[in-house]
């Protein structure tokens, strides 16, 4: 039984919210553009290389607008553009930023960095968003940076526990060893805390695209749960690209699209029922293969001699298999660089496909999401929002019973605020903004065995983030159960290297101090 809370427990020291302002800069771009592209097309039809120097006026606007309205787009994609995003939302980047694969972010994390100052996104005033709404809207923010800062400081002695007893840290251990397990302890307590932060939260990135992508986040900003925030992030990017190249947006008509059909599909109230219906059919996992390539081990092998010109009677498919995967004879499996994709053998990983209906955290599928090779359709929250608390608890959390009811409250106090600007009319879009980091989203998602295999290389370590490791690790047991001529080939890099190569661990000083090589999968978590 946990202690009961304290009275500044239940009425947390309330934070001052400051309004994340984004910030816009464009870091780094191609000197010409637009006369890039144009020089790229005409070298397509040309018996050299065409410069952008050469590009005259009226091959901007004839090739120009041959390319563009034609929807031959490869030539604007040449064109990169790095920018720097400062202040804007978690929810705006998982909704908007990161739900397409064509990008490149190194965003701040809140696993590692410590949320001392509660910045976050404020919606414009309006009618529907008046001064008491706001006030009700930075009261929630307010409350929830409190319970962050609680749960942290309750959090730190139940990790440094663990981590003491990991790492077999005494009163007679070496000071420099007590001290990492003092700053891990810290790390894991802000990891979990984080949980109860809302998705409104500021962030920062840098974060880098093509020009054909940047045009297609102008025309669709408003296909997410963020179109006012996305309208002015994106409108901000194409406001800096325009100063560096008025061309690239200005010889094109690029109006938004405003209606978007998945608008038609008005909120039922059946956000609750939906849920309910969705982990019926994950049967308690968090993540449940629903589908794959039932002959994927035959095809995989068949496509593997294809690449060598083997006959079958040169290479049986169990011979194929181990040449592909087993990583004391496949050097590529041991590579930290991801080269799958480039090593013709292993790209006969590509024909098996495996489909997964899954459940994480807001904050743990912000990660999951980076995969950007394992797509995932992921709801649009606006049409599947609960009016019931809906969210995951970590681990750290559930086995602490204090931590948990701290941790219990700050989500019903999420759901009444944002529960109760709905009922004041505000738009779905801002009231939303309340939710935290532990909002329960259902999804699905797909790969090939080729991106899979390298995201369940990297998610099966102890150092990945917890609720992604769970969902990798079920994974992995439904493919050996599927397919274990292939299931038993895959795990953490720890486990594919030893007794093949060293280092056995490939995290160097942040090795989890576990030796999970030595009995994977059977290796049991604890933090």
């Amino acid at each position: 039984m946990g202690t009961p809370l304290s009275t500044s427990a239940r009425t947390p020291e309330p934070f001052e919210v400051e309004a994340a302002v984004p910030r816009v800069t464009l870091r780094n771009w191609f000197t010409h553009p637009y006369d890039s592209a144009i020089a790229a097309a005409r070298t397509c039809y040309s018996p050299r290389l065409i410069t952008p120097e050469e590009i005259t006026d009226k091959q901007r606007l004839t090739i120009g607008a041959a390319t563009y309205y034609g929807g031959h787009h490869t030539v604007y994609q040449h064109a990169h553009f790095e920018f720097g995003l400062e202040n804007v939302s978690r929810q705006f980047v998982w909704s908007f930023l990161h739900a397409h694969p064509f990008y490149n972010s190194e965003q701040q994390s809140q696993r590692y960095v410590r949320q001392d100052r509660a910045v976050a996104y404020i919606p414009p005033a309006s009618e529907k968003f008046g001064r008491r709404e706001r006030a009700i809207y930075e009261s929630a923010v307010a409350r929830a940076w409190s319970r962050y800062r609680e749960l942290t400081e309750l959090l730190k002695p139940v990790a440094r526990a663990i981590l003491a007893d990991i790492w077999h840290v005494s009163a007679m251990s070496h000071p420099k060893r007590a001290a990492k397990v003092e700053r891990q302890a810290e790390k894991r307590a802000i990891e979990v805390a984080r949980y109860v932060l809302p998705v409104a939260a500021g962030t920062t990135m840098v974060h880098t695209l093509s020009g054909i992508v940047l045009h297609r986040l102008w025309r669709m900003h408003a296909a997410s749960d963020t179109p006012a925030e996305a309208r002015a992030v994106v409108g901000e990017m194409v406001a800096r690209v325009r100063e560096a190249d008025p061309q690239f947006f200005d010889r094109f008509e690029q109006a938004p699209l405003e209606e978007l059909p998945e608008a038609t599909h008005k909120p039922t109230l059946e956000g609750d029922e939906f849920a309910r219906e969705f982990d019926a059919r994950l049967e308690g996992r968090t993540s449940r293969l629903v589908d794959f390539s039932p002959r994927a081990p035959r095809v995989v092998a068949e496509a593997y001699r294809a690449v060598v010109g083997l006959t079958e009677a040169g290479c049986a498919d169990a011979e194929a298999l181990a040449r592909l995967l087993d990583p004391a004879r496949n050097p590529y499996r041991l590579q930290t660089l991801n080269v799958g994709v480039h090593a013709p053998m292993m790209r006969a990983l590509q024909h098996a496909h495996y489909t997964f209906a899954k459940k994480l955290s807001h904050t743990a599928d912000s990660q999951d999401q980076r995969h950007r090779m394992v797509p995932g359709s992921r709801p649009l929250l606006t049409l599947a929002d609960t009016r019931t608390p809906d969210f995951i608890t970590p681990m750290l959390i559930a086995a602490d019973a204090q931590a948990r009811e701290v941790y219990e409250q700050a989500m019903e106090e999420a759901w009444a605020a944002k529960n109760e600007l709905l009922d004041r009319g505000v738009p779905a879009e801002f009231a939303l903004y309340l939710l935290p980091n532990a909002k329960a989203i259902r999804l699905v998602e797909s790969g090939s065995l080729l991106h899979l295999l390298h995201k369940w290389t990297m998610r099966t370590c102890f150092n990945a983030q917890e609720e992604i490791y769970q969902a990798s690790m079920e994974e992995l047991e439904q493919l050996r159960a599927a397919h274990p001529e292939l299931g038993r080939w895959i795990g953490p890099p720890c486990h594919l290297r030893a007794g093949i190569t060293t280092p056995i661990c490939t995290e160097g000083s942040h090795f989890c101090g576990v030796k999970v090589w030595l009995d994977f999968p059977k290796t049991p978590r604890r933090i």
